[in-house]
């Protein structure tokens, strides 16, 4: 597996999650790396992304209320998810051409 996306959970509405995108064969701090995120019933769509620089790019959607960063040191990238919505239910991707991850489920529920 060259990218192992994590922090997936249950979570009321309003509330946060944290995921991580982390990998052991892949150097993240030269790449650019991607969020996505497939619900059911949905195709798979844009969430986030952070380019070397650390720039971000998110969906209409989340502004506001995701943020994505980098720890270099750990080579992980993080999608800091707050102000959750039931719509935000989906699993979610870390994407790093031409890899993906194996997918984390987060589901907003009452």
């Amino acid at each position: 597996v060259q990218l192992q996306a994590s922090g997936g959970g249950l979570v009321q509405p309003g509330g946060s999650l944290r995921l991580s995108c982390a990998s052991s064969t892949i150097d993240l701090r030269v790449r650019a790396v991607n969020w996505y995120r497939l619900a059911p019933g949905k195709q798979r769509e844009f969430v986030a992304s952070t380019n070397t620089r650390g720039d971000p790019i998110y969906t209409d959607s989340v502004k506001g209320r995701f943020t994505i960063s980098r720890d270099n040191t750990k080579n992980t990238v993080y999608l800091q998810m707050n102000s959750l919505k039931f719509e935000d239910t989906a699993v979610y991707y870390c994407q790093v051409t031409p890899y993906w991850g194996q997918g984390t489920l987060v589901t907003v529920s009452s």
